[in-house]
């Protein structure tokens, strides 16, 4: 009798497992090697926007999966703008506990020997980079299909978008000027060590 499965050969589910491991390990690598050019990174996304765009401009259609994708890069963009730790949040806390009779210091520095806290973002740099990426490929792929393409009245799509842009916009820019924090690097930067 002739036995056909060895038992140091590999399962085909492990076979599936290493080829999706090593898929994976490709894809950081190719990530990895796009971080530092940030320009180019936000170049090319803004090109797979504009196809995106004139996608959906030629075709006229899929106006839904367009205000989809509007909506979610918004969502980005403000956490993108938020920092990590919102101090509104904190100023709630610590109101909890001065009304339960705890005694605690404000959480942003309020004299000069208070150590600097720099801006940390809520949604990082490259995260949000990725993250939009990701969402436009996923839209010029959705206007593949005809299943996406539902039937809307465009014109009140946009000026709802429009309208809840500002309107979030508004709230967020009101947020930095009562925390006064700014979530861009703004002037020059001081090089030290150098001439």
């Amino acid at each position: 009798m002739m036995n056909d499965s060895d038992p140091g050969a590999p399962t085909p589910f492990e076979n599936l497992t290493a080829g999706y491991t090593k898929i994976k390990r490709q894809y950081q690598q190719v990530l990895d090697r796009w971080t530092p050019f940030m320009l180019h990174r936000w170049l090319a996304s803004a090109g797979l926007l504009v196809v995106f765009f004139l996608r959906i401009v030629l075709a006229q259609g899929w106006y839904i999966v367009c205000y989809a994708h509007a909506i979610y890069l918004l969502n980005l963009l403000l956490a993108f703008l938020q920092p990590k730790f919102d101090p509104s949040l904190r100023d709630d806390l610590l109101a909890d506990e001065t009304e339960e009779g705890g005694d605690v210091g404000s959480p942003l520095p309020s004299q000069r020997d208070d150590e600097f806290r720099p801006f940390v973002r809520r949604l990082p740099e490259w995260q949000f980079w990725l993250s939009s990426t990701r969402a436009t490929l996923i839209a010029i792929f959705c206007t593949t299909s005809e299943v996406f393409d539902v039937p809307v009245y465009w014109p009140i799509l946009v000026v709802y978008f429009f309208v809840l842009f500002a309107l979030t916009m508004r709230r967020q820019i009101q947020h930095m000027i009562k925390y006064k924090y700014v979530p861009f690097d703004v002037g020059r930067k001081t090089r030290y060590g150098g001439k």
